[in-house]
């Protein structure tokens, strides 16, 4: 235990390599048990950031929001990353010198990336990478305008703030009651994810870090939280790096079609393919097939518009009917593109060298799950007509 920080005995930290260090139960665990607490001055708040910098992150942040207006809705990110800095700032004065010292040095994910890596993934998978490699950057060039107080031989230092900045994306938890703020907790952020979490992670309204079990954790164990939607791994590979072992689902790759996503309402989240059997999601047709109708017959566009809306789907059936051949035939040419570009894709990232590139490993991962699961797809496809 230290600055009131305590874990379950039996709870341990684990790492394999000696850099990334994961929470593992070396005893059985019943559920409801409580494994680990970090007290509110132990935590990093993005609220209490703000008490504690005043008018100096005030500046800043303006600075920011005219950089991009839509930083605004991330200054809670921001403000930790500034937290992060400034402690690191104090070296071995800072009482979370400790776990500063403990996090990991090397990042693979979108901020992380260069060019050559964007232009080996996916648009989808490329888009969500590159917005957070641009986020950064605005970042960087707010807190550079010298308004809060950080060394200069920090602020002068690339490496070190995009470090910052990955363990303030990477770290964070979210919450919304009694106000919308992040945190980040050490200790508690050494839980890894699963689609199927074994502990969740609360805050009390005194901003006490709780994380609790939620089933009987075995002997030998890693205790995990979700780090987001298990059913579409692009946005975890692009927050955080890695690709989930467990993803039962990709989204479609339809970019191009992100135009009528957004018209009809749909979430990405409902645009998916399973990727142990390579189905498609219905709302995937749906989008394929309006495109169909806008094309060539606004009238019947504009109908199936109403029942998308509506969900009448009996009206929905009977325009996939007429149309399933036209719908099949852009899904197979879709697919087949998509397979495609993705093979050219991952053998650009085999040609880099490793040493320079050493994210290409999560980027081919990336490409082979798209790959075999639009195989997959194709083939079913193919046996529709």
């Amino acid at each position: 235990t230290q600055y009131g920080v305590q874990k379950m005995d039996g709870v341990e930290l684990y790492s394999e390599d000696g850099s990334d260090y994961q929470l593992i139960s070396q005893t059985q665990i019943p559920a409801g048990s409580p494994v680990v607490f970090v007290p509110a001055g132990m935590c990093f708040s993005s609220n209490a950031v703000v008490d504690e910098l005043g008018a100096d992150l005030q500046q800043a942040e303006q600075v920011l929001i005219q950089i991009d207006q839509g930083t605004k809705q991330r200054l809670p990110l921001f403000r930790l990353m500034v937290k992060i800095l400034a402690e690191y700032d104090k070296g071995q004065e800072s009482p979370f010198y400790p776990w500063l010292n403990s996090l990991p040095r090397q990042f693979y994910n979108g901020v992380s990336m260069t060019n050559a890596c964007f232009d080996c993934l996916p648009p989808y998978a490329g888009w969500l990478a590159s917005n957070e490699r641009i986020n950064y950057g605005h970042f960087a060039a707010a807190l550079r305008m010298g308004y809060v107080p950080l060394n200069p031989n920090t602020l002068n230092d690339d490496e070190i703030i995009k470090w910052a900045y990955n363990v303030a994306l990477t770290r964070f938890k979210e919450v919304w009651e009694p106000t919308r703020q992040k945190l980040i907790a050490p200790m508690a952020d050494m839980l890894n994810h699963s689609a199927e979490p074994n502990c969740e992670i609360t805050f009390d309204y005194e901003g006490n870090c709780n994380v609790n079990t939620i089933y009987d954790v075995q002997p030998g164990t890693p205790l995990t939280i979700s780090l987001g939607d298990p059913t579409n791994p692009t946005p975890i590979f692009a927050q955080y790096g890695f690709l989930p072992n467990d993803c039962a689902t990709i989204f479609c790759k339809a970019m191009h079609l992100d135009p009528i996503i957004k018209y009809l309402g749909i979430d990405f989240k409902d645009l998916l393919i399973q990727t142990q059997t390579g189905e498609i999601a219905p709302k995937v047709w749906d989008i394929f097939l309006y495109e169909i109708l806008q094309n060539n017959d606004q009238e019947a566009a504009d109908a199936f518009y109403v029942a998308c809306k509506t969900n009448d789907e009996n009206a929905k059936q009977g325009y996939h009917d007429q149309y399933f051949q036209y719908t099949l035939d852009a899904l197979k040419q879709h697919v087949y593109k998509i397979m495609a570009d993705v093979e050219n894709l991952t053998m650009k990232a085999q040609s880099y060298d490793l040493q320079t590139h050493p994210r290409v490993p999560v980027i081919v991962a990336h490409n082979t799950l798209v790959r075999d699961t639009f195989t997959m797809t194709a083939s079913l496809l193919e046996q529709m007509g």
